[in-house]
């Protein structure tokens, strides 16, 4: 899929900092995304956290069927942003927030059991219940993104599952990768059905999370196209959600700066007006090295 950005045409003309992203190289992404799900019969959401640009709404929208949420403000931004279905996940909800939660969500996700048995009777009947399980498998490529590493707090275990206070739920959460392809979602599917094939066929639901690297060149969207079409003949035809975040803005724009000063300090130092805390913190997070316009390693520039 050719990508042909134009940001070239108005760099001079915006006031920095700012994140600009492109409609078309947006719209592409999307059009990706819900040929995927054409094809697979899943239904693919925006995740929040990784693309929330309210102003473009209206075009996600056009090809997306909603959005997943990561608590209360997130849901209210959902809410009144864009017009499909909220699906809503959090470690834990508060007691003062969790009836206007539900009254914004189509579909809310319990990632225990003591969560789900303290909200339980505020929840059946009015939202889609589900639980996050941890597959307990992951190929996740650093650790800090691992939600199914050791000691983690995100989702039932196999071990922790209680099979007698299910009654009430309707779908299945994981979420295991951090911007991997199709054969790692292959082997944490495998790991999930290992763990929890008993429990499918009591849903009406499963939701295979985030991190799928759909956009990026080289994603082998048949082979993902295939995974899900395959589960789905073998549960009668179960529903299945994808919510990919960094995949739907994925290469559709840049972070814009400015230099306001040079200092020297046994090297010539531009002081820009952003900050990898402020602007970009994974990469000190992951850690990686950004992909800068016109920059080249250590050294090979007049200024740091």
């Amino acid at each position: 899929m050719q990508k042909v950005s134009k940001i070239e045409t108005i760099l001079e003309k915006v006031k920095t900092p700012v994140y600009i992203c492109e409609e078309d190289l947006l719209e592409k992404n999307l059009q990706l995304l819900q040929c995927v799900g054409e094809k697979s019969g899943a239904t693919i959401l925006l995740a929040l956290k990784g693309f929330a640009f309210k102003a473009l709404a209206p075009l996600v929208d056009t090809y997306l069927s909603g959005c997943t949420t990561s608590g209360l403000h997130e849901a209210k931004f959902a809410k009144e942003y864009f017009n499909g279905t909220i699906h809503t996940y959090s470690p834990a909800y508060k007691e003062e927030d969790i009836d206007e939660v539900i009254a914004l969500s189509d579909h809310l996700i319990f990632n225990s059991f003591n969560q789900w048995l303290k909200f339980k009777d505020k929840a059946v009947g009015k939202v889609s219940c589900g639980l996050r399980l941890n597959p307990e498998v992951s190929s996740s490529p650093v650790d800090l993104y691992n939600p199914c590493g050791l000691y983690s707090r995100l989702g039932i275990t196999k071990e922790n599952m209680q099979y007698d206070k299910l009654e009430g739920i309707e779908g299945l959460h994981f979420h295991a990768l951090c911007e991997q392809d199709a054969s790692a979602l292959e082997e944490v599917l495998n790991g999930f059905e290992e763990r929890f094939g008993d429990l499918i066929p009591q849903m009406k639901w499963v939701n295979f999370g985030g991190g799928h690297h759909i956009t990026k060149d080289g994603y082998d969207v048949e082979k993902l196209i295939a995974l899900i079409k395959d589960f789905r003949a073998r549960y009668n035809g179960i529903k299945v959600y994808l919510e990919p975040g960094e995949a739907v803005g994925w290469q559709t724009g840049p972070l814009v700066a400015s230099v306001l000063d040079i200092v020297h300090n046994g090297i010539d130092i531009a002081i820009l007006d952003i900050s990898a805390e402020a602007h970009m913190p994974d990469t000190l997070a992951m850690p990686y090295r950004a992909a800068i316009r016109g920059a080249g390693e250590m050294g090979e520039k007049p200024y740091m």
